[in-house]
């Protein structure tokens, strides 16, 4: 197969997705357990749905376009997981008022890593997306996207738990973060047209 200027660009990418996923689930899933934190340990959860997403991705790029659909399709899958993911951990946290969660500088250090990296991966898959008409890269580019606006709202919640005491704040944050998910994980099940 021969690939296009485009082709190599996505495929470098998504290996620079993977490396970066793989590290930030295990500092985030890391930190969450030493910290005790629902918060970073159900963001460590997320970037195991994304590698697995790029990983597919990545795999689509490589085999060619007869496995767009069979990609589109994983990819949308995995935003669906990620919406479940999202609203079974934060309600959870919610529920059983997850209070002993301790401060963490690791995790505090891959959410702001998470929140400078992930947007510019998902602005780049997206203009990617529409250069290659991958409906599989579009998904992938809205979980880039969510990951980003997750670490942001994990930073906001450690901040508003250590100065106000409000451990429930992220995840009531994480919860507003579901429905834009479903819409995205919608269009990519409906094979919404990215070109």
């Amino acid at each position: 197969m021969q690939l296009t200027t485009q082709n190599r660009a996505v495929i470098r990418l998504q290996w620079i997705t993977v490396a970066w996923m793989t590290v930030e689930f295990a500092v985030a899933v890391g930190s969450g357990l030493r910290a005790h934190s629902l918060a970073l340990a159900a963001f460590g959860g997320d970037s195991a749905i994304e590698l697995f997403s790029a990983a597919v991705v990545l795999h689509r790029f490589y085999s060619g376009d007869h496995m767009e659909q069979l990609a589109r399709r994983m990819a949308m899958i995995m935003l669906y997981a990620l919406a479940v993911f999202i609203a079974l951990s934060s309600g959870a946290s919610l529920a059983l008022k997850m209070s002993e969660a301790k401060g963490s500088y690791l995790g505090i250090g891959i959410l702001l890593a998470a929140a400078i990296i992930m947007p510019w991966l998902g602005l780049r898959k997206r203009e990617l997306s529409a250069q290659t008409c991958s409906k599989a890269l579009r998904a992938d580019a809205v979980q880039s996207s969510v990951c980003a606006y997750m670490s942001w709202i994990a930073l906001a919640g450690i901040a508003l738990n250590t100065v106000f005491h409000l451990p429930w704040i992220d995840s009531v944050a994480a919860l507003a973060l579901v429905p834009l998910i479903l819409i995205e994980a919608n269009k990519a099940r409906k094979g919404d047209d990215c070109c």
